[in-house]
C-alpha cells in the first residue's frame, strides 16, 4: 500500500530553488476545526495528471490507495478513456484545444505527454465524478482553489489534486467537511 506524506513540498520546491525543511507540515483550517491535509507524491513522468486523478479517484470510491505500478496502470488506462472522451465530444471540445484536433488527440495517447486542463474537464467526464484542482501560491499561506470541473457530477467530495504551477500535480486529500483552506506552516 502506498502511503501519504505530510512532509510537504520539500521535493517540488528543490525543483523551484527553495530551500524547504523535509519535515514541514501543512495544517489546513476549516471554520471550526484544524485538521491535517495530505499529499501523495507522484512522480513525474509524463503521467502525473492522469495518475493523481486515477489515485484521487481510487480514494473517492473507497479503495485503498493504489501501488505505484497500479497507479501507473490506471492512468495510462484513463489517458486513453479521456482520448476516446476527447473524440467522442470533438464538436464541444475541439475549438479550446491548441493546434490541429487530430494530433493533439494523436499526442495525448502517448505516455510522455502532460496533460492540463482540458484533459482534467475529459477526465471529470469519463469518470463522472468531480475534480478540484488547488494551488499553493508562492508568498502566500494558502491553497487555493484554481479550478474545479464536472460540478454537473455533484459538488461533495471532489477528486482533489495539487497543481505545483510549474506542469506536476499531485494527489491531495482534505478531511470531508472543509470550508475555506488556509495553510499554517509548522517547522
Amino acid at each position: 500500500m502506498t502511503s501519504w506524506t505530510t512532509s510537504s513540498f520539500a521535493g517540488a520546491s528543490r525543483l523551484m530553488g527553495e530551500d524547504f525543511n523535509d519535515n514541514i507540515l501543512f495544517y489546513f483550517s476549516y471554520e471550526h476545526a484544524c485538521e491535517q491535509a495530505r499529499f501523495r507524491g507522484i512522480p513525474g513522468d509524463g503521467r502525473c495528471l492522469f495518475r493523481s486523478v486515477a489515485h484521487g479517484a481510487c480514494l473517492r470510491t473507497g479503495k485503498p490507495s493504489p501501488s505505484e505500478n497500479l497507479q501507473k496502470e490506471l492512468a495510462d488506462e484513463l489517458r486513453l478513456k479521456v482520448a476516446n472522451e476527447f473524440i467522442t465530444r470533438r464538436s464541444d471540445t475541439e475549438w479550446f484545444l491548441e493546434g490541429d484536433f487530430d494530433t493533439y488527440v494523436t499526442q495525448i495517447r502517448k505516455p510522455h505527454m502532460w496533460g492540463g486542463e482540458p484533459e482534467l474537464l475529459m477526465c471529470s467526464h469519463v469518470l463522472r465524478m468531480p475534480i478540484t484542482v488547488y494551488m499553493h501560491t508562492r508568498g502566500s499561506d494558502d491553497l487555493q482553489i484554481i479550478s474545479e470541473y464536472g460540478q454537473e457530477y455533484g459538488k461533495e467530495d471532489p477528486i482533489r489534486v495539487l497543481y505545483h504551477g510549474y506542469g506536476h500535480y499531485d494527489a491531495l486529500q482534505i478531511p470531508l467537511g472543509r470550508t475555506k483552506l488556509k495553510s499554517y506552516v509548522k517547522r
